[in-house]
This record gives structure tokens, sequence and C-alpha cells, in this order.
């Protein structure tokens, strides 16, 4: 067994941070005999939620009226305005609503069914409005319906609650991920990301499954693995990429068997937390595939910067471009993983699979971080270039409020935001950054944090549970 990896002993910059409240620590300190390392992790995660439901307050309190207030406190979130927008104010089920009065939920199927949920949750608490007064109400009067606003706030609050369970869930899972390394996943508890960024969507009950798939392969259950990554697949596109990932470390160490448990877990359990909208409603259930491929370049992305210096951009070319640029990552990512003198880690290669995904894709929403957050974390568990790559994204969080808000002087007179550009660059930078470094570090071994001694294949074999 491996000793225990200490931070404020293996990490320069802990280290030095160390010094404010007593140094590192010592080689004959004794462990709590309660705050053990997970539970340290889960409180800071649960400090670090407080934080972002209290960063939501000038929203809270205005009860999400919107105007540019929410761009202004950066307080938005999706969250309560689709409630009205998608039809949850009167209980319409996701993905069923044929006769067009509401939008068609855009997102995979996992989230619909937490939404619903959250919104029966709501109306319980709320004392089971009567929603047919709401039905006979033009679409657009639904909101100005007596009670419909507070329960608004009301169900951002209860989402809030339900999500707060999914980081401490992810938490959990990567303070497990790696034997002997459970304060890696301090790095996801105390991220700034994960303050700023948790409740503008649903991205949490995704970055909980992608933990909870890379903790069960480290514990030889890859049926386990399969289920967590199909579930998250049907919650968002990105958790497939990690079958990329499994495939190139199986192949090396010559796991075939496990890698097919585990795809084929996958696809049953996407197939059948899909099939009831498939069944019932399937024009309704491919709205997210098709509201993607009819999607142009949109927040965040190169392709908007593109676009807006004055060049063509069709859905259709940005589509064909992103696609190619993709395989040409993953490509590149199987030929670093099949070449790399010892198998790299599953954690570096998945991060680099998702994050060259993120890098063309023609939307970059500021809950997107979290997608890279925990493989991130699990790749390059030093201090120094976790900030680094975050202050990137913060940089770009503060950004793009102000480019949806037009609060700068190119925005408000109509013209391109060049201060905007420069953000979604600065973000792209501190992106290749990190990929720079995990690539050196799968090809230097020895620069790895995880395997300093540079003949440790990935750690994150399978123990016992």
């Amino acid at each position: 067994m491996s000793r225990m990896a200490r931070p404020s002993l293996d990490d320069p910059l802990a280290t030095a941070a160390s010094e404010g409240i007593g140094g590192p620590v010592g080689d004959h300190a004794r462990p709590h005999p309660w705050w053990t390392p997970v539970r340290v992790v889960l409180a800071v995660a649960c400090l670090a939620f407080l934080l972002g439901m209290v960063q939501k307050t000038p929203c809270v309190t205005a009860n999400w009226s919107g105007g540019t207030e929410r761009y202004a406190k950066m307080c938005y979130s999706d969250v309560p305005y689709l409630y009205t927008g998608r039809g949850f104010a009167e209980r319409s089920v996701p993905f069923s609503d044929v006769d067009g009065r509401w939008q068609v939920m855009e997102y995979p199927v996992t989230i619909g069914y937490f939404a619903y949920g959250a919104t029966l949750l709501t109306h319980a608490l709320s004392g089971w409005p009567d929603v047919e007064e709401r039905r006979a109400l033009p679409r657009d009067q639904v909101f100005a319906a007596p009670g419909v606003a507070e329960e608004s706030g009301l169900y951002f609050i209860v989402t809030a609650v339900l999500l707060a369970g999914f980081a401490l869930l992810a938490a959990y899972f990567m303070a497990g991920a790696h034997r002997g390394r459970p304060w890696d996943a301090m790095l996801f508890a105390a991220s700034p990301a994960l303050v700023l960024a948790g409740l503008i969507n649903w991205d949490l009950i995704a970055v909980a499954l992608v933990a909870g798939a890379m903790w069960a392969w480290a514990r030889d259950r890859p049926v386990l693995t399969g289920i967590f990554i199909g579930v998250g697949t049907a919650t968002k596109l990105y958790p497939l990429f990690l079958l990329g990932a499994l495939l190139i470390v199986c192949l090396r160490n010559r796991r075939i068997r496990a890698f097919g448990l585990a795809t084929g877990a996958a696809a049953l359990t996407w197939l059948a937390t899909n099939a009831p909208v498939l069944l019932y409603g399937f024009d309704q259930w491919k709205v997210f595939w098709t509201f993607n491929s009819d999607r142009g370049a949109d927040l965040g992305s190169l392709w908007l910067v593109w676009q807006q210096l004055g060049h063509t951009v069709t859905p259709e070319l940005i589509n064909k471009v992103s696609w190619l640029f993709f395989i040409g990552v993953c490509v590149a990512v199987f030929g670093l993983g099949m070449l790399a003198r010892r198998t790299p880690r599953i954690a570096s290669l998945a991060f680099l699979v998702v994050a060259g995904f993120l890098l063309v894709n023609k939307v970059y929403s500021p809950q997107y971080v979290l997608w890279l957050l925990p493989l991130a974390v699990l790749a390059r568990p030093r201090w120094r270039d976790i900030l680094i790559w975050q202050a990137g994204e913060v940089f770009y969080f503060g950004a793009v409020w102000f480019y949806l808000g037009e609060f700068t002087a190119a925005g408000a007179s109509g013209e391109p935001d060049r201060f905007y550009w420069l953000a979604i660059l600065v973000r792209v930078l501190c992106q290749l950054y990190l990929m720079a470094v995990v690539v050196r570090d799968v090809l230097v071994p020895w620069k790895d944090p995880v395997r300093e001694d540079g003949l440790t294949d990935d750690p994150m074999e399978p123990v016992n549970a």
C-alpha cells in the first residue's frame, strides 16, 4: 500500500500556503479520529456550494425578475426561467408536449426526469396549485398568474438543494478514485468553478456520474462503471468519451473483457434510461440532437469570434469542421496513449478528449467548466496548474455576463465586443496550457505528480471496495 499523499509536503503551492496555519504536516502527526480526509473534503464542498447559493442571492431576492441585473450581479441561472419556459408551471411532462404549447426540453432525458421531479416537489411544497387555470391562459401570461413567480423562485431553491447532493457525491467519489490520494478531491471541493457555475444549469448531475465512473473503475467494477457512463451519457453527451480512455488502457493492459463489460453496460443503461421517452415521444426525444445540430456559432466559442470578425459561419460548416477536429483529437489521444512508455492514466486521457471536444464546440456556456473539473483534478492534481486554468475560467465567467448585459462600450454601441473576444482567447489559452501539461505527464511519467517514480502505470488500478 502506497503512503498517503500529503499536499502540504508534496505540492509546492500547498506547502507555501500551509505556513500561514502552522506549516506542513509533521512526520509524526497522528490522523484525527473523526476528521478523515473524506469528511474534510465533503465539509469544504458544502461550504463551496453554500457560497454558490449566496452568490445567487441578488437574483433570488429580485425573484428572478429578469433584466440586466442578473448579468450585472452575475447571478444568472437557467433553472427558474425554464420553470415557465418549458411548461413546468403547468406540470407538463417533459418531452410530451405534442401540441406545441411549450418548447420541448432541449436536454437529454435524465435532465428532463430530474427537472420534472423537482417540479413535483415544488408543487407539493406550494400546496398543489391548480394548473388547469394556468393552461387556460395564453402562454406569455403564465408567469404573471398568481403564485407562479414565487414558485419559480422556490423551484430554484429545490433544485439547488437537490444538486448539492450531486456535488457532495462527486466529491466523495473523487476522494476515493485514487488509492492513497483522497486530498486530490480538495481541488474540486474548493474550486472557484464549483462556486460560480454549479447552479447555472443541471450539469452537476453529469459531473457526479463521471466521478462515479472513475471511482467504480478503480474498484474493478466495469459493469458499474458502464452504468455510470450510460446514465451520464443520458444526462450530457460527454461522459460517453470516457469509453475512449478506457479502451486505450484496456488495450495496453489486455483487459478487453473489462472494457466489453463496461461498454455493454453503458449501452444498455443508456437505452433503458431513454426508452420511456423514445416510446412515447420520439420526435420530442430527438430535439436535443436536432437543436445542437442546427445551432450556429454561440456563446464562448472561437466560432463566435470568427463570425463576428465578418466571416460566414454556417451550422453545417461548424458541424463538419468541429467533428473533423474532434476525430483528429481522438486519433491523437489514441496514438499518445498507445505509444507512451508507460500506460497513461485514464483521467489524463479522458481530460484530453473532453477538452479537445470543447475547444472547437459551437458553444461554451460558463457552466461547461464543470465538465472538465473532475477530470482535470484527477489528471493534474497540482494547485498551481489547476488555479492557472481556473483563473482563465473565472475571467471568462465575468466577461460573459458583461457581454450579455452589453456593459462594455463596444457592446452598448452594438459593435463587436473585443473584450469578450479577449476573454474567450484567455480561456482557451489556459485550457491549452493545462492540456499541454497533461500531455507532458503522459510522455514523461516522472513529471506526473501521481506517479513520480516514472515506473508506475495508472495507479487507479482495481482495489477492493
